[in-house]
C-alpha cells in the first residue's frame, strides 16, 4: 500500500511540473516581464526606502526610483549601441582578416581529422543558400516584431516596477492577512529574507561586473584586441550566466582578437587577462562582494540555469539564481517544505556533518 502511494505521488509530481515547465514556457509575455520587474523593484527599494525617509511621498519616491533605473538602463543600452555600431562599420575588414585564418583552421581540421573540406563548407553553403531562400519581406516583418515586442516588454518591466514599488505595503499586508494569525511572525521573517536576498545577490554581481569590465578592458586593450571596449562589456554581462558565462567571453575574445589578428602575443595577452581575471574573481571578488548572498547548493544553480535556458532562454538564465534563492528561504520557514529548502541550499541535514 505504502509502495503504490509513493508511486502515486510520484506521478503526481512529474505530471504537475511537465504541465508547469509548459505552462511557464507558454507563458512568457507575461511571467518574463513580471519576475525582471519584481527582481529589480527588490533591487531599488533601500533607494525607495530611503526617499521617503527624507519626507517623500510613497507616489513620488516611486516615480523617481522608476525614473533614475530607466535612465540607468538606457545609459546601458546606449553604451552598447556605440560599440556595436562601430563593430558593424569594422565588420567588413574584420571578415577579410578571418577568411585566411578560418581556411587554414579548415586546412588543418582536414588534414588530421576524417572531416574533408567539403564537410566543413557544406554548412556555410547550405547558410547562404536558405538566407537566399527567406523573403525579404518576411525577414523585414519579423525584425520588425521582434523590436516592437522587446520595446514593449521593456516599457511595461518599468510600469511593472513602478506599481510593485508604490502599492508594495499593500501587497504585503494582503500576504500577511491569507495566513493565520500565529503564522504572521514566520511571513513577516520570509518577505524579510526574500526582499533581501534577491538584490543582495544582483547587487554584488553588478559591482563584479563593472570591475571585471575594467580589468578585462585593460587588459585586452593593451593585448591589442579590436572592439576591446565591446569585448569587455559582453564578457561582463557574460558571467552574470555562472560557470558557462566565463567560457563565452574567453571565446568572444578568442573570435574577435586573435582570428581577427593573427599575431600570437594577442592570444597569450587575452589567456593572460582572462587567467588574471578570473583568479581576482574567484579569489576576490567573489567572496567579498558576493560571498554566500544567496544559498544555494552548487549543482542546483547549474540546474536552474539550464531549466531557465530551457524556459525562457538568456532571460531565463538570468532570473533562475534570484528567483530559486527566494523559493529556497520560503521552503526553509515552512516545516513541511524545510527538507526540500535544505537539499537545494548549502544548509546541511541535521545528521550530516558540516564539513
Amino acid at each position: 500500500m505504502n509502495t503504490n502511494k509513493i508511486a502515486l505521488k510520484i506521478a503526481v509530481f512529474i505530471i504537475a511540473g511537465y504541465f508547469l515547465l509548459t505552462s511557464l514556457v507558454e507563458a512568457q509575455g507575461f511571467f518574463a516581464p513580471f519576475l525582471t520587474a519584481f527582481i529589480l523593484a527588490l533591487v531599488i527599494l533601500p533607494f525607495v526606502q530611503l526617499l521617503e525617509r527624507r519626507k517623500l511621498s510613497r507616489t513620488l519616491a516611486a516615480l523617481i526610483s522608476t525614473t533614475v533605473m530607466l535612465l540607468c538602463s538606457l545609459g546601458i543600452v546606449f553604451l552598447f549601441s556605440l560599440q556595436i555600431k562601430k563593430f558593424v562599420n569594422d565588420w567588413p575588414t574584420i571578415k577579410e582578416e578571418m577568411k585566411p585564418k578560418i581556411e587554414q583552421l579548415q586546412s588543418y581540421v582536414a588534414q588530421n581529422t576524417p572531416l574533408d573540406r567539403e564537410d566543413l563548407t557544406f554548412a556555410s553553403g547550405n547558410q547562404e543558400r536558405i538566407k537566399s531562400m527567406i523573403p525579404e519581406t518576411g525577414k523585414t516583418t519579423g525584425y520588425f516584431t521582434g523590436v516592437v515586442g522587446f520595446l514593449g516588454n521593456y516599457l511595461l518591466c518599468f510600469i511593472y516596477i513602478y506599481f510593485l514599488l508604490r502599492y508594495r505595503h499593500k501587497f504585503r499586508r494582503f500576504l500577511i492577512r491569507i495566513f493565520p494569525d500565529e503564522e504572521e511572525g514566520n511571513v513577516e521573517q520570509i518577505l524579510k529574507e526574500s526582499s533581501a536576498v534577491a538584490p543582495q545577490y544582483l547587487i554584488g554581481k553588478l559591482m563584479l561586473m563593472g570591475i571585471l569590465a575594467i580589468l578585462y578592458s585593460i587588459g585586452l586593450g593593451i593585448s591589442g584586441v579590436d572592439n576591446f571596449i565591446l569585448v569587455s562589456l559582453l564578457a561582463a554581462v557574460f558571467t552574470l550566466i555562472p560557470y558557462i558565462g566565463n567560457l563565452m567571453g574567453i571565446f568572444l575574445a578568442f573570435a574577435l582578437g586573435y582570428l581577427t589578428s593573427g599575431d600570437l602575443m594577442v592570444l597569450v595577452g587575452i589567456l593572460a587577462t582572462f587567467t588574471i581575471a578570473q583568479f581576482v574573481e574567484s579569489y576576490i571578488l567573489e567572496p567579498f562582494i558576493v560571498g554566500d548572498r544567496v544559498d544555494l547548493h552548487p549543482f542546483v544553480v547549474i540546474l536552474v540555469v539550464v531549466i531557465g535556458n530551457m524556459l525562457w532562454g538568456v532571460i531565463g538564465m538570468v532570473l533562475a539564481i534570484p528567483v530559486m534563492a527566494i523559493i529556497a528561504v520560503i521552503f526553509l520557514h515552512i516545516p513541511k517544505l524545510k527538507p526540500y529548502g535544505i537539499l537545494i541550499s548549502k544548509k546541511p541535514f541535521d545528521s550530516e556533518k558540516t564539513d
